[in-house]
């Protein structure tokens, strides 16, 4: 009855089994509010491995051992136990393996997070760093302006009836902190409308940082009006600078630099170099107690301190390296190609240059119409039927000639010699003969005027060989070309020539480099600025590209031809006309393209500097005087004296000149660069300058403008109007060339009888004078067994104890030797003298 009961109640239920029992149980179970439950316990018996059928019971041990053997489907025992270690080896492979493996994971975390771990003590350092730096800048602001408000309080003090009624009731103890807190009460009652209710003591809420960052020495003396900087505003812009930091902690790192200081910089161009604000070079100046400007110069040294704390490299260089590299060596020869000749025409004045200059012109196939081109600039190029480009230089009265040579920046490659047939040889043509041949320029000559009636070329032809100029038709190698410009007879064959001159020469040029050359003129247009005629050298001088052409630099705007056309870039041999430049160059000054701006005014200040200083300096540098002359002579630099030669008349310029060509032997002579009839121009001073020579004018004068030029350039005139002055002077400088001769003079013999050491002179020899007389200062040898071991000056010479300036023989006397105290008894002392005799010639 009760199992029914327990089986009808809803928890009740019955034991399930899967299996066949082999013994069971009961467990009384308790559960809340004294309930029970029995519940029954099964237990099963282990599985035996081994081969069963139809499951059977399985054997024993004995029953295993008398059993026959295994059949063929079966295992005996040692094999299963065999494989039973086969199959615990593998598992004990399997999990040395997994443990192995699991190390090495071990192994790897650690190392993982031993590297978080030096990150974050690496990144806690840095922002530690950072907010130390903070509290210090912080504090000393704060210490700054509490001494600020200090000193207003005791100005405040001080000055009783400027206080307001409130402030008088106060007593003078309260001091700063009074102060502060009367301030934070009158900011906060502002902001709350009504009277202040702190909830900490006023000496707390003054200590507090956040009243601290709010309250700032201003709002204690000023009006409750004044708002100050909020510290939500400060905390924004400390944010502000810390991720500025932070995203420019690796890409923004100051980068290190080559900086290349002169002797002198500005503040501003310091700045430039480093890459650095000029205002943060300005700031670092003033505290290191230096208050300089942007625009105030400062040396090396200081230039090289600040370089060096800002973090660069320092490169310095002296003042002249700066011209280093200005005019670039020669290119290699397989980057040049041909370039057209550039050609002077050079002669005596209306002997046609002008007109052959527009005959030349009208051969260019790409003009057009004869006549119709405008030249603007002294320089052009034409193009003629074959296809050949020539280049002409305009240099009226040769003053660009000479400028060129004497700068030596030397371009023209040929010299057409223009004589007219009827006048023959004239002064300047001679003039432009010595030009040419100064610059080791090949000439040819332009016989001009064929068709006038009393033309006579061949006399022009005897007169040159004069001057050593020797035409091809009498064995030289000068060409000769009759034309007549008037009439524009001979032209080809005078551009015939020119090609094959220039085809001897092999004129070659790089266009693919960056161009220089020279200055042939230059002047100021109003509207236009300064406007400068260049004759590309080498290269290609391009729109855009930074000019410095002596003192004078800039970028070029406008690039014009001779006949006023844009161009965009101009080769080798082509002038052009540049608009650009900050000034006017001077004539005949080289130029050439830089890379920077900065190169450029380093450059031009550079050369700015040398002028002023040469102007300053009492003089030109390169003064061509007679005593200078002498110190060039005495230094041994030339055995040759140069000079120029003006007279009024044909006589006695030829009669001066074989008079100096007499004057001379086999050490020195006189050259004479050239000598002329008239009065001296600018050309001759010109001439002068380049040859370093004085000019020697005979019953003639020089003009105003030569005589300005002369004083400019530093070129002497010497006048006169007797002949034989001018050749004693010039015969007194050759012989002042000559080196003096020496003689030696015997004086005299003494015997050291005793060497006597004396501590202020040395060693002093006690001596007799065998032979002769000695001086003092006179020329001394010792000897020693008749040979000399020192050759020198007397220094000391005594009678007694009395200095005299000789002494006799057969008197003793003592003698001491000037640097040599190697003085034994015996030796010989031979006296002698040295006396220089002037030479002449």
């Amino acid at each position: 009855m009760s199992d029914a009961k327990d089986t009808d109640k809803p928890g009740g239920r019955k034991p399930l089994t899967l299996k066949r029992t082999t013994g069971a149980g009961t467990v009384n179970q308790s559960f809340a509010r004294g309930k029970t439950k029995s519940v029954v316990v099964e237990k099963k018996r282990k599985r035996v491995l081994g081969p069963q059928s139809g499951g059977a019971p399985t054997r024993t041990r004995e029953e295993a051992k008398k059993a026959p053997p295994k059949s063929d489907r079966g295992l005996s025992e040692e094999e299963m136990q065999s494989r039973q270690r086969a199959i615990e080896k593998a598992r004990a492979e399997e999990e040395e393996r997994r443990e192995r493996q699991r190390a090495e994971e071990e192994e790897r975390e650690r190392r993982a997070a031993e590297d978080r771990q030096r990150l974050e003590e690496a990144r806690k350092r840095e922002e530690e760093e950072a907010r130390q730096r903070e509290a210090e800048q912080a504090r000393a602001k704060a210490e700054s302006e509490a001494a600020e408000a200090e000193a207003r309080v005791e100005e405040s003090r001080e000055k009783p009836a400027d206080k307001k009624p409130a402030q008088k009731e106060a007593p003078e103890e309260e001091g700063l902190a009074g102060a502060v807190e009367r301030a934070g009460g009158r900011v906060k009652s502002k902001k709350s409308g009504g009277p202040a209710a702190p909830k900490a003591s006023p000496k707390k809420r003054a200590e507090s940082p956040k009243r601290r960052g709010k309250l700032t020495i201003q709002n204690v003396f000023e009006d409750d009006e004044d708002r100050q900087r909020s510290l939500a505003s400060v905390r924004r812009a400390r944010e502000r600078e810390k991720e500025r930091r932070e995203q420019g902690g690796a890409g923004s790192d100051k980068q290190a630099r080559d900086v290349v200081v002169p002797e002198t910089i500005t503040v501003q161009e310091l700045a430039n170099r480093m890459a650095e604000r000029t205002a943060d070079v300005v700031k670092y100046l003033m505290k290191e107690g230096q208050m300089l400007r942007a625009n105030e110069v400062i040396d090396a040294d200081m230039a090289e301190l600040i370089v060096e704390d800002f973090g660069h490299r320092i490169k310095r260089v002296a003042e002249s390296d700066v011209e280093t590299g200005f005019i670039e060596d020669d290119d290699p020869e397989e980057k040049k190609k041909p370039r057209p000749p550039i050609v002077t025409v050079m002669g005596h004045v209306d002997h046609g240059k002008t007109s052959l200059l527009d005959a030349m012109r009208s051969t260019d196939v790409v003009a057009g119409e004869a006549g119709g081109i405008t030249q603007h600039i002294g320089a052009y190029q034409v193009q003629i039927a074959s296809g050949d480009k020539i280049t002409f230089l305009d240099t009226p009265g040769h003053a660009a000639f000479s400028a060129m040579r004497a700068r030596g920046a030397n371009v023209t490659d040929i010299v057409i010699l223009v004589v007219a047939a009827d006048d023959g040889v004239m002064p300047q043509t001679v003039e432009a003969i010595n030009h040419a041949k100064a610059a080791e320029t090949p000439i040819i000559v332009a016989v001009n005027k064929i068709d006038k009636q009393g033309a006579d070329p061949q006399k022009v032809l005897q007169d040159l060989l004069q001057h050593e100029i020797v035409v091809e038709s009498m064995g030289g190698d000068t060409q000769v070309v009759e034309v007549s410009a008037l009439q524009k007879k001979g032209l080809d064959e005078l551009t015939e020539a020119i090609a094959l001159q220039a085809e001897v020469l092999e004129l070659t040029a790089n266009p693919d480099r960056l161009a220089d050359g020279i200055v042939i003129e230059s002047k100021l247009e109003q509207g236009r600025g300064a406007v400068a005629t260049l004759l590309v050298n080498r290269g290609s001088l391009k729109r855009g590209d930074i000019v410095v052409a002596g003192t004078q630099w800039g970028k070029v705007r406008a690039l014009m031809n001779e006949r006023g056309q844009q161009v965009k870039q101009a080769g080798p041999a082509l002038p052009v006309e540049i608009m650009g430049l900050d000034g006017a160059p001077e004539p005949g000054e080289p130029f050439a393209v830089v890379e920077t701006e900065a190169r450029a005014r380093d450059l031009t200040e550079y050369r700015v500097r040398m002028v002023r200083d040469s102007q300053t300096g009492g003089g030109p540098s390169a003064a061509a005087s007679l005593e200078q002359m002498m110190t060039r002579v005495k230094d041994k630099e030339i055995s040759e004296f140069p000079l120029l030669i003006k007279a009024d008349v044909q006589g006695s310029a030829e009669a001066i000149a074989g008079s100096l060509n007499k004057i001379g032997n086999d050490e020195v002579r006189a050259r004479i660069i050239h000598q002329g009839v008239g009065g001296i121009s600018e050309s001759d001073v010109s001439l002068a300058k380049s040859s370093g020579a004085p000019i020697l004018a005979f019953n003639v004068r020089a003009n105003k403008q030569a005589r300005e030029l002369a004083e400019r350039e530093g070129v002497e005139i010497r006048y006169y109007s007797i002949i034989y002055d001018l050749l004693d002077d010039i015969k007194a400088v050759l012989e002042g060339m000559l080196a003096p001769e020496k003689r030696e003079e015997f004086l005299g013999y003494a015997e050291v009888l005793e060497v006597f050491n004396i501590s202020k002179l040395g060693k002093v020899a006690g001596c007799r004078i065998t032979d002769g007389i000695v001086r003092r200062g006179s020329g001394v040898r010792l000897l020693r067994d008749d040979t000399v071991i020192h050759e020198g000056k007397l220094s000391t010479l005594k009678r007694f104890k009395d200095e005299v300036t000789e002494v006799k023989s057969g008197q003793e006397c003592g003698m001491g030797f000037e640097n040599y105290h190697d003085i034994q008894k015996g030796d010989q002392i031979e006296c002698f003298e040295v006396t220089e005799h002037e030479r002449t010639l």
